[in-house]
């Protein structure tokens, strides 16, 4: 004879949701997965009881006392609860028991249910479906890298916002998108001008106007708890960036397919944590500092370089919408070694950028700068990234279609005082 069989039959009865009192199934969605659902402790008692008092004839139907060692802990405590005679003493033992068990001490009992009764999307607006690998890991703790932490919101794990979402210092992490894509534009730059004397190039160069983009970005944190000790699990932090965009003539085979030109644009970045309520929803999420130096690297007729000082600030709308605003002010620089001047006139003095999750693979990002003059320039870009790639625990693939047009000055350095736009389209790798 089994012993096992009347186990089995009492562990079958407590995971039927048309009998058992601890689980069901959510008429209000037809999305949501069948679910656990502890209503009270008598709902844990109880099951324990049936448990018990299955398992206390399978022990002392053991041969050898040791065969009882063999089983887990909690099924033991329960069979010793189980060998109790009155009701209301069993009753109470399991209750007791469960009262000491550190996971139920931990919890309020509104707090016990550990999957959501409602469906639960994935921060980056994913279907229902999606939602249970969410609670999963939400339901196992916080992950340990907690920077890709699900139950965060996207600022929140960009900039390591908090302790859920925070993974150490000296981690290499991307910044910008790492870009490979095909340009079009309906102008390049074959002779750049400067107003400034010796900056302008001497002969044009026969550049064709379709050419590849390449962008590589990446980051890390230098130091986090500068100043924000104990304020709830709050971080601000200290970051490094380094970004590099080329223009890559690869279909310029009469010049031999040179690199039209290479930006590079280190940074240092203070990052302070908010978490301000605003209307509709909205929270403030962060707010930043930052000193970013950018240049081509060339040497005179055709070199361009600047530094500057900017304030940002990021809110979202759940991780449905994300806001940032930064504005900048150009560090002055002697006439002399002015490569550009009034670069600021033409690339923009702000800039404010919002991105759309649309749903669980598409993604829409605006980014307009504006000059803050009467003169109006800036630029516009208009940005589609298609996600490439399976889910994970909730987070999706980092690989992206990239759909980009811009228009307008600043799309790179030699070109800050020509207006260009530009379409193009690749493969894009997010923050990893």
């Amino acid at each position: 004879m089994d012993n096992r069989a009347p186990l089995n039959g009492v562990l079958a009865m407590i995971l039927n949701r048309d009998s058992s009192p601890c689980l069901g199934r959510d008429p209000a969605s037809r999305h949501a997965p069948q679910r656990l659902r502890v209503t009270t402790r008598a709902c844990i008692a109880t099951s324990l009881a049936l448990i018990g008092s299955a398992v206390a004839p399978i022990a002392l139907a053991q041969s050898t006392p040791p065969s009882l060692e063999k089983l887990p802990r909690v099924v033991k405590e329960a069979a010793a609860c189980a060998g109790i005679a009155d009701a209301t003493e069993r009753l109470a033992c399991y209750d007791d028991w469960a009262a000491s068990q550190p996971a139920a001490a931990a919890l309020k009992p509104a707090e016990v249910s550990t999957v959501p009764a409602e469906p639960v999307a994935s921060p980056d607006g994913a279907p229902a479906g999606q939602g249970l690998k969410v609670a999963l890991a939400q339901q196992q703790g916080e992950t340990a890298d907690g920077c890709h932490n699900p139950a965060r919101t996207e600022l929140s794990r960009f900039w390591e916002l908090e302790d859920g979402s925070d993974c150490g210092t000296f981690r290499m992490r991307g910044y910008r998108p790492l870009t490979a894509s095909f340009a079009m534009a309906d102008y390049v730059d074959r002779q750049p001008t400067s107003p400034s004397e010796g900056r302008s190039s001497t002969s044009p160069t026969a550049y064709r106007q379709a050419e590849n983009r390449i962008q590589l970005s990446v980051r890390t944190k230098l130091a986090q708890g500068l100043f924000v000790h104990g304020e709830d699990s709050r971080r601000d932090s200290l970051w490094f960036a380094y970004s590099q965009q080329s223009y890559w003539q690869l279909f310029s085979g009469r010049i031999s397919r040179p690199f039209r030109t290479t930006d590079h644009e280190p940074e240092l970045i203070y990052v302070y944590p908010n978490d301000w309520w605003l209307p509709g929803g909205w929270r403030w999420r962060m707010s930043g500092l930052g000193l970013v130096h950018q240049s081509n690297g060339q040497s005179l007729p055709l070199s361009r370089s600047w530094n500057r000082v900017y304030v940002m600030g990021s809110a979202e709308l759940g991780n449905r919408w994300q806001l940032q605003a930064k504005v900048w002010q150009r560090v002055r620089e002697s006439h002399e070694s002015d490569d550009n001047p009034g670069i600021a006139n033409y690339i923009g003095r702000a800039e404010l950028r919002a991105a759309w999750n649309m749903d669980a693979d598409h993604t829409f990002a605006l980014t307009v700068r504006h000059s803050l003059t009467e003169t109006a320039r800036g630029s516009v870009r208009l940005e589609w990234l298609r996600t490439l790639g399976d889910y994970r625990f909730g987070l999706k693939s980092n690989l992206r279609l990239h759909t980009q047009l811009f228009s307008g000055y600043g799309d790179s350095l030699i070109d800050y005082n020509r207006r260009r736009t530009v379409f193009s389209v690749g493969f894009s790798l997010l923050d990893f």
